[in-house]
């Protein structure tokens, strides 16, 4: 996909550009009741379309979301905290209010948009984690100004694209969460391209339903069963859990979960909740990414936020920080279960927008994508 880049903008030499990017962290709140940010991966991964444009002589202006503050001012959602951080790493930048703040970002209002690139030159979409939305900040500024994607924008998109053009076989897809339906059509453009692709999370037990095994008290959506009959059918392969990790009934799950855990093979007894795959998938799982040349993964594999059922999830981060294959990991859950190991930084890409990357799976474009190859009007 071609997209034009910073190279390809006027001279930004003492000119206003305003730069879209995703700075949408997440945050923590002390014991003194301030608010800071929990981890600032978005904000340093915006650093080099920003240092890019200041050393060229840029007056640069940056504009972002900042959780979900419904369209009003909320002031458990301002930027000050990403502004501090940001004038740490480079100086000189400014930064706005939450755009979300306003209603007319979430609505597209032509009224905001002008607003927006009021007294600016050149517009940078560097959001790739907010570039499936056709929100106003992110198609509306393209209308109307000479822009680009930024770095970060442009690599995301190069990456994901070399997923379906060329890859480098074989190519293993490892897809966890919760629900199939959540996924269904990402896992149909997976089918289509990559040699396996390894199914865990919830989502697996509407699978091994679909095959005729009993899944006891875990998660199942009735009206998916056929879809996966269907999808198991096809001739790629795809690979279910052959044991899982499941609770009894009546226990809680969390960091601090209580409650009788036991092993069990692919069928799940009356009274018990799956909620990981077992260490004979893990390896499985493991043996087919250690086979590989390109793999993408999303999603975990349990609920790894309680620390029985975070093995599976575990050994998939392993497997993936250790593979010499091309690895790419579509953010959301999985890039916060990679970071919470350690393991953020020994994979080929880690992407920064979780449903964006799946969206372009799916999809192959973007809204935010489609504005900037269009351009001003």
């Amino acid at each position: 996909m071609q997209l034009p880049q910073l190279e390809d903008l006027p001279d930004v030499s003492g000119r206003s550009v305003l730069v879209r990017a995703d700075l949408n962290v997440p945050l923590a709140t002390k014991d003194d009741g301030t608010t800071v940010i929990a981890d600032d991966f978005r904000i340093r991964a915006a650093l080099p379309t920003l240092q890019w444009l200041s050393e060229r002589g840029a007056k640069v202006t940056v504009g972002s979301h900042l959780g979900r503050p419904k369209g009003r001012p909320d002031p458990r959602y301002s930027m000050e905290p990403v502004r501090q951080r940001l004038a740490e790493l480079l100086p000189g930048v400014v930064v706005m209010e939450n755009l979300r703040f306003d209603p007319g970002e979430e609505g597209n209002d032509p009224a905001f948009v002008d607003r927006l690139v009021e007294g600016q030159d050149i517009y940078v979409d560097d959001a790739f984690g907010a570039a499936h939305r056709a929100h106003g900040s992110i198609v509306g500024p393209p209308a109307r100004l000479p822009s680009a994607a930024g770095r970060l924008l442009a690599r995301e998109v190069e990456v994901l694209s070399s997923l379906f053009e060329q890859p480098e076989r074989p190519f293993v897809a490892v897809v966890g969460g919760a629900k199939v339906s959540d996924k269904l059509n990402v896992m149909r453009s997976l089918l289509a391209q990559a040699d396996a692709l390894a199914i865990g999370g919830g989502m697996c037990f509407t699978f091994l339903a679909a095959q005729g095994h009993e899944i006891g008290d875990s998660l199942l959506e009735p009206d998916q069963i056929e879809t996966c009959r269907e999808l198991l059918s096809s001739s790629r392969s795809i690979l279910l859990p052959t044991d899982v990790v499941a609770m009894a009934k009546g226990g809680t799950i969390g960091p601090d979960g209580k409650g009788e855990v036991a092993v069990y093979g692919q069928d799940v007894p009356a009274g018990w909740m799956g909620l990981d795959i077992g260490e004979q998938t893990g390896l499985s799982f493991s043996a087919a990414i250690d086979n590989a040349k390109t793999v993408f993964w999303n999603g975990p594999m349990g609920v790894f936020e309680d620390p029985r059922f975070a093995s599976g999830t575990r050994a998939i981060a392993e497997a993936v920080a250790s593979s010499p294959a091309f690895t790419v990991v579509g953010g959301g859950d999985s890039a916060a279960a990679l970071a919470a190991m350690g393991m953020d930084d020994k994979v080929g890409h880690l992407s920064t927008g979780g449903g964006a990357s799946l969206e372009f799976i799916e999809k192959g474009d973007l809204p935010g994508l489609a504005a900037l190859r269009q351009g001003p009007s």
